[in-house]
């Protein structure tokens, strides 16, 4: 007879042990006693994201969660498609935006011989002239690559176009054929980007309902809400608003079945992979819910088409790109996106402004995704995330916060109500300004930019620097480094700082490895002398000309030489005496021993740094 388990038992007996490990090591590394810790320790290594949802260190049997259905039955958390292909994954997507149609259709050709599964293909005022579209898809087999528009405000004469093109075709090949026209007026307005209005929207979609082939109207596109700072919730949240928005207005001439029918998504997917896995996921959840709410749940499984985030993208080492959008891709694939389009790696850059092709940048990027897909082999099992403990959970809080932040904006009126309000907007602002106190004060790492920057890279032409309507990531420190490649354009030479290490390697060594770090990403360059003797730093200092100094150490050097040190270096005219450390480090010193600022690891870096680039003229 089986003996029954006891229903107080803790799931995992060695939690208890796992936790006194993490305090042990947490007492040490904070010099305090363990008793001195909350009683679950653990919690000082959780990690907040912007939604406000956390991120536990360890996720364990106790954090289960019920067994999502299979793919293809609602909710679709683990995907849309029950059959899906497992040897060709996800369709592997490219934008083209050639103005030329027969550039174009080379443009298509090529990118289908080489890897390409689906196109999405600018029109009119975005790409070649609405009525040159037969032209640049001649020759494109429609039953095997699917195709979406991008024509904005001439999405209805490119429509009539594609209908025209299409009515050529034999019955039995048109009802394989997939095409998302790509109106998106809601999600448009919001960017301030030409499109039509909602009603030609409508009248749109209620001709796409008809035709023999499966053909999408509208795209709910996320990707606008991303692009200007949302979070990952606000970004599901606002698109699932849309999304109601679009249905209220087509279920006055459709079906609810024939109106889900017509919309497709689009997010997009950044390198915080889990999160973009489980965002995706949690994005398929959302709507099959409205779907199931207004009577529908068999149409709850919208087409996603994932998109490489834009804002993540680094105009300073932009080659990191590629690490970026590989991170990205597989999160979206992952999480069971069924379109991926890879942004090209120099895409926050003009054209030709690294001195490599379009066509180079385009081939990494397609083959980022081959990679992923015929060598990594993960398009071969569906939903890999599914039953672990912390996808599960992550797909779960997300897709709460989502739902709560859609009922917010329903609250307000609605979608277009919010809009008006000025209520997406200020949300949207609040989670950009937060980022980018993070990313200032470096608490949010962005390589090549704010951490491990590449001072000797070349400086940006005129055209790099003007401003765009994606807010960036590591913006602020790439207009830091703009006012230093200005500066050595007029003077000849980067703005410069001393260090001046004190004591041993041993003493200064993480200190001047992060003002070194710090400073680059300002655009000041280091020069580093080596250890010097507080009786030598005068001539070192007249040596480097530099008019920026600043004094590495520790506490305890700091303690018995900071003060003649600081006085040597204005005694040679140096205008600006910096210390590595905090202000405490240094006791109360006197006005003539003390140093003009502190360099410390969380202090507002872009603020202390265009302090000094205005310092030294920059």
């Amino acid at each position: 007879m089986p003996i029954a388990s006891d229903p107080g038992a803790d799931p995992v007996p060695e939690y208890a042990a796992w936790r006194k490990g993490v305090a042990g090591v947490l007492a040490k590394a904070r010099q305090v006693d363990v008793t001195e810790l909350p009683e679950e320790p653990e919690r000082l290594l959780d990690q907040t994201t912007y939604d406000g949802l956390t991120i536990a260190p360890l996720y364990t049997l106790r954090d289960e969660l019920p067994e999502q259905p299979l793919p293809g039955a609602f909710p679709f958390v683990r995907g849309r498609d029950a059959t899906r292909d497992v040897h060709r994954g996800w369709y592997v997507g490219a934008q083209v935006d050639a103005r030329d149609a027969a550039a174009a259709n080379r443009e298509i050709l090529t990118g289908l011989e080489n890897g390409i599964g689906a196109i999405r293909l600018g029109a009119g005022e975005r790409g070649v002239p609405v009525a040159d579209l037969p032209t640049a898809l001649a020759g494109l087999l429609f039953e095997l690559a699917p195709l979406a528009l991008d024509a904005g405000s001439a999405v209805t004469e490119a429509a009539d176009q594609m209908f025209t093109v299409l009515d050529g075709y034999p019955a039995p090949i048109r009802e394989d054929i997939r095409i998302a026209l790509g109106a998106a007026p809601l999600t448009s307005r919001f960017a301030g980007i030409a499109d039509i209005g909602l009603a030609e929207a409508v009248v749109l979609a209620g001709r796409a309902a008809k035709r023999a082939e499966t053909v999408r109207a509208i795209t709910v596109d996320g990707t606008v809400f991303h692009d200007v700072g949302a979070s990952d919730a606000q970004e599901i949240g606002a698109a699932v608003a849309a999304g109601l928005a679009y249905l209220r207005a087509m279920t006055e001439h459709l079906d609810i079945a024939d109106a889900l029918e017509q919309l497709e998504f689009r997010f997009a997917a950044t390198d915080d992979q889990f999160v973009t896995i489980a965002k995706f996921r949690a994005a398929r959840q959302l709507w099959a819910r409205v779907a199931h709410v207004c009577g529908a749940p068999d149409f709850g499984g919208a087409p996603q088409h994932a998109v490489t985030s834009a804002a993540m993208m680094s105009q300073r080492d932009p080659w990191v790109n590629m690490l970026r959008t590989t991170l990205a891709a597989f999160g979206a694939g992952v999480g069971g996106a069924d379109t991926v389009t890879v942004l090209p790696f120099d895409t926050a850059l003009p054209p030709g402004e690294l001195g490599v092709s379009k066509a180079f940048s385009d081939r990494m990027a397609r083959n980022t995704q081959l990679l992923l897909l015929e060598e990594s082999h993960l398009g071969h099992v569906r939903d890999p995330g599914a039953g672990s403990w912390y996808v599960e959970d992550l797909t779960a809080t997300v897709a709460a916060k989502a739902w709560e932040f859609m009922q917010e904006i329903e609250a307000a009126g609605g979608y277009p109500a919010a809009l008006d309000s000025g209520l997406l907007a200020e949300r949207v602002g609040a989670t950009k300004a937060a980022r980018e106190t993070d990313v200032a004060h470096r608490r949010t790492a962005v390589t090549g930019v704010n951490e491990f920057p590449n001072l000797a890279e070349q400086p940006l032409t005129e055209a790099a620097r003007q401003p765009g309507r994606v807010a960036r990531y590591g913006a602020a420190f790439e207009e830091l480094r703009d006012r230093s490649d200005a500066y050595l354009f007029a003077v000849g030479a980067r703005p410069k700082a001393l260090l001046v290490p004190l004591g041993s390697v041993a003493e200064h060594n993480v200190r001047v490895t992060f003002v070194a770090n710090l400073l680059a990403s300002g655009g000041i360059e280091s020069v580093n002398p080596g250890p010097v003797e507080v009786g030598a730093i005068a001539a070192a200092a007249t040596e480097a000309g530099a008019p920026i100094a600043v004094l590495c150490g520790s506490d305890a050097r700091y303690r018995t030489e900071v003060g003649e040190a600081v006085e040597q270096l204005r005694a040679v005219g140096v205008p600006t005496v910096l210390l590595a450390g905090a202000a405490e480090a240094v006791g109360a010193l006197s006005d003539p021993q003390r140093p003009d600022g502190f360099l410390t690891a969380r202090m507002d870096a872009v603020a202390a740094l265009s302090a000094l680039l205005e310092k030294v003229g920059a």
